[in-house]
């Protein structure tokens, strides 16, 4: 597919929330093209290539479906956990909440270890709670969006393949993948999920999940006593279909969202086989949290995150000063051309706001989207 040479999207604010983000020109150009059949040849090759190429190297069996990241949560649910059995959920911000009242929904038994807000649950926790009783899967948000806590997730999957090698390691990686380091079979995890509009790149509506061999073979072919608890989500249904297009070949189950596809595969191409490779794309996201958290800091703002060793590098979450809430700041930001995002955790709701900076923002340095964000903070916060 050939991007016209004179396209270029409309004149906007730069959008740093941490998902959506940015996206390219040529992502929204091939998001844009005319309205084609999920079974024309040329998309049959286009799908299929999205689904053997995923910008982690895994052995892993992709899942490309029409929804939000949120469909990850209820794949897994449905899937790899039925009624009554336990899992673990490790709590480092809005979203461990969230996936806990996923599973309950599905009748599994929650067990919950909290971190204090900005801090990680400790390998010592995770290691007396997988020894205290049998889990069939734990998971944990890679990065919260909610608080931009990083979790270990080499360190988290080394303890449960130690202590618990049967349960499944689950990484939500929503706001994590394309952005922050993540080895999923070197590493051992079973599952990774994410979803289109942040760290890849592209407008919001596709759930991308990715599960281990043993994940697919564990709960979808073998030991299941209970039927899969979602019609929509169950991979018995939507594994024949990626199969399908992975081989070349159109199958149907639910109609995949076509022009979402084509932009997902404009982004993935880009990652995959342009410059700068996945490794430089991991150095240029640290690099850029370093410029955002560096600006931060000489303003007097703290960041969420209680240790810099597991702050996110593809957004950051900062303390109001005190004394200032978000009606002085988000507007401001916004007449500096930048839009920003407001607190989410309950608890601290009011208390702090979060900029994104992933994908083209950090990428694309000719944009200069990294100093105006920069810029901007230093505008509004040197007023105040």
């Amino acid at each position: 597919m050939t991007t016209l040479p004179e396209f270029k999207q409309a004149p906007h604010k730069l959008l740093v929330i941490p998902g959506p983000i940015e996206v390219s020109d040529e992502v929204l150009y091939a998001n844009a093209r005319p309205s084609n059949s999920h079974v024309a040849p040329d998309f049959v090759q286009v799908f299929g290539d999205c689904i053997r190429r995923f910008v982690i190297s895994t052995a892993g069996q992709p899942f490309l479906i029409s929804g939000s990241g949120t469909l990850g949560w209820d794949q897994v649910a449905a899937n790899l956990i039925q009624p009554g059995e336990n899992a673990l959920v490790l709590h480092t911000g809005y979203f461990g909440d969230s996936f806990q009242d996923c599973l309950e929904t599905y009748g599994a038994k929650v067990d919950q270890i909290k971190a204090d807000i900005g801090g990680v649950v400790s390998q010592e926790a995770i290691e007396s709670a997988l020894k205290s009783k049998k889990y069939r899967l734990l998971t944990f948000t890679h990065v919260d969006t909610s608080t931009a806590v990083l979790s270990d997730a080499k360190a988290i999957a080394e303890t449960v393949r130690r202590v618990s090698p049967d349960t499944l390691v689950i990484l939500d990686g929503v706001c994590s993948v394309a952005s922050e380091e993540l080895r999923m079979d070197a590493w051992g995890i079973d599952v990774v999920l994410t979803a289109s509009q942040k760290g890849l790149g592209v407008p919001p509506g596709l759930s991308i999940l990715v599960a281990s061999p043993k994940a697919i073979k564990a709960r979808v072919f073998e030991s299941r006593t209970a039927p899969v608890g979602s019609y929509y989500a169950s991979w018995k249904k939507w594994l024949p279909i990626m199969k399908a297009y992975e081989s070349g070949k159109a199958a149907y189950f639910a109609t995949p969202p076509v022009n979402l596809v084509y932009a997902y595969h404009a982004s993935l191409t880009r990652i995959t086989k342009e410059a700068p490779s996945l490794e430089e794309r991991f150095k240029l996201h640290r690099a850029a949290s370093k410029e955002v958290k560096d600006t931060a800091a000489e303003l007097g703002l703290k960041q969420l995150p209680l240790d810099p060793a597991y702050a996110a590098t593809g957004m950051t979450a900062l303390y109001f000063p005190n004394g200032v809430a978000a009606t002085d700041v988000l507007p401001k930001l916004s007449a500096n051309g930048i839009i920003a995002a407001g607190g989410l955790h309950a608890a601290i709701k009011e208390k702090y706001f979060r900029i994104g900076h992933m994908g083209i923002t950090v990428v694309d340095g000719q944009r200069g989207d990294i100093q105006v964000i920069t810029k901007a903070l230093k505008d509004v916060f040197a007023k105040l």
